[in-house]
Formats: C-alpha cells, structure tokens, sequence
C-alpha cells in the first residue's frame, strides 16, 4: 500500500478554513510543520502558538481522487504555495517501528540514563530510567529536562523529600527516587500528566510511598506536614512567577530550588522574583534555554 501526501502552506488565519477542507477531501491525518524554520514558545499556559508561516502536510489514502481538491487549492489566494501544489507518493512501511528506532537511550552525568523500555541499557549498572515518549512532557531529550536531570545526578539525594511541580511524565521525580531521594510529591494540573506519572513509577518499581503524585489541589487539601530539601519546577515563566510565595513557603531553610522552562531573557526577572527568599545561582544555560537554582534563606 502507498499514501498520497499533500503539503499546504497557509498563513495560520486561514487554518480554520483550509484544514476542514482537506479533511472532507479524505484526508486520513493532517500535521502542521513550520514553513520557515521560526521558533516559537509557548509563553502563556494553555495557549497554543503557530508559526507564522504553516504547511499542512495532509496524508490520503492512495486511492483518492486529489484533481478536484488541487484544482480548489490552486485558485484559492490563501495558498501561498498554490503554483508549486504536488501529491507526492509514501510508501507505507512499519510506522511503529520507525518511530521507535528514532529514540536511543541518553546520559545524564556519570551515573544517570534515561532508556526508552524497547531498548536494553547501555550501563546495566547505573541508574536507569525506563521511560518512553508519550502525552506527557518530559522524555530527557528537551534541554529543559536535561538541565535539571543534570543538576540531580550532580546531588546528593539520598534520605531527601523533593517535591516535583509541573511533573509532566515524571521523570524528574523518578530519577529523584531512583537516585535516593526518600519520598517524592509529584504534581501537575494536567490529569494526564497525572497518570503517566504512575504509569512511568510503576514501570520503574517505585512504590507510592516513594512517589505520591497529586493535582495541585489534591496537594494543597493533603496532609503533607513539613517543608521539603529540594522543589524541581520544570514549567513555564508565567506560573513560575506567581508560584513563587508557594515555592518560597515549601522549602525548608537550607533547601535547594531548581527552576527550568524559562527562555534566557526571562532568567532576570525570575532571578529578582526569588530572590526575596532564596540565594540564587547564576542560570546555567543549554541552547535557548536556563535553568536557575537557589538556596532557601
């Protein structure tokens, strides 16, 4: 069996016009790819930014008729490729397996992998997470959490409480655990998130008594007396600004707070946020992004 592929490139206005189009024209998927090479960032929570310029790359099966839909396209103004539309032909193939053969496992310090569950670790005798990519966020390979799985394999965590806020697939709080850290509160508005976390725990044969994960208001209405060693906060500046007062009142005096999600022209302003209650570090950076760390005072 071949596919017919189908790329479209739109501005992002006319997305609500365009893709239902070539949706009724059979296509089976539709995967908005940028046109230009732009960076974007998602800077407010729950939004979701496009390029400003897309192509909608639709895929149809191979015994659809595109004549009708390419002769719509091609006099429509809000085409901009419209003189170059083309079907192209894709072979089908195992498409599981090609995108698992697109993960390979990754190093984080000397004595941290994180290991896609199809592959054996590369080190059976370090610290392994068995972690596949899924709806949630945070499969090591973003710099994000990269830069916080190297500040905990850098740590010290054995006997520590960590609370984990924005835990997304869990796997901070799982190397927290898996690196000795005594118990783990892990927490996300997202109940997706939620429930990858346990999913991910219970593949690495961690208890709930060692990683516990909440949404925020389960968090907030339980009984989780005492201040914790060390807050992990991988998520964006907005919510890391206005969560700041929580943050500063969950960490004990001499604790550690690590930030991350922030762009580098953000670090300034969440450096002077925290610092009214913790010593903070100079940000340490990876491609576009920072990770800033402080010291409960």
């Amino acid at each position: 069996m071949q596919w017919q592929q189908l790329k479209v490139q739109i501005h992002p206005d006319h997305l609500d016009f365009i893709e239902p189009q070539l949706l009724a024209a059979g296509a089976v998927s539709i995967t908005y790819l940028d046109a230009e090479d732009q960076p974007i960032f998602q800077i407010e929570l729950s939004s979701t930014p496009l390029w400003d310029s897309l192509v909608l790359c639709a895929l149809f099966e191979e015994e659809v008729e595109l004549d009708p839909l390419l002769k719509w396209l091609r006099g429509n103004d809000a085409i901009v490729n419209r003189d170059a539309l083309a079907v192209e032909t894709i072979a089908d193939q195992a498409w599981e397996r090609s995108w698992m053969d697109s993960f390979e496992a990754m190093q984080f310090g000397d004595k941290l992998w994180i290991c896609p569950s199809w592959q054996e670790p590369p080190d059976p005798s370090a610290t392994n997470i068995m972690l596949d990519p899924g709806l949630a966020f945070g499969s090591g390979s973003h710099a994000t959490t990269a830069l916080c799985l190297q500040w905990l394999g850098a740590t010290d965590l054995v006997g520590r409480r960590v609370v984990d806020y924005g835990c997304g697939s869990g796997i901070l709080a799982i190397a927290a655990a898996l690196l000795g850290a005594e118990t783990i509160d892990a927490i996300d508005n997202d109940p997706q998130a939620v429930l990858a976390t346990d999913d991910n725990c219970a593949r690495n044969g961690l208890a709930i008594d060692r990683v516990a994960s909440y949404l925020p208001e389960q968090f907030d209405a339980d009984d989780r007396s005492g201040q914790v060693d060390i807050l992990l906060a991988n998520i964006l500046a907005e919510p890391l600004h206005t969560l700041a007062p929580k943050f500063a009142s969950l960490v004990r005096p001499g604790g550690d707070l690590v930030l991350s999600g922030l762009l580098a022209d953000q670090a300034a302003d969440i450096t002077a946020r925290y610092s009214e209650w913790f010593d903070m570090s100079a940000p340490e950076q990876r491609e576009d992004w920072i990770r800033l760390t402080g010291v409960r005072r």
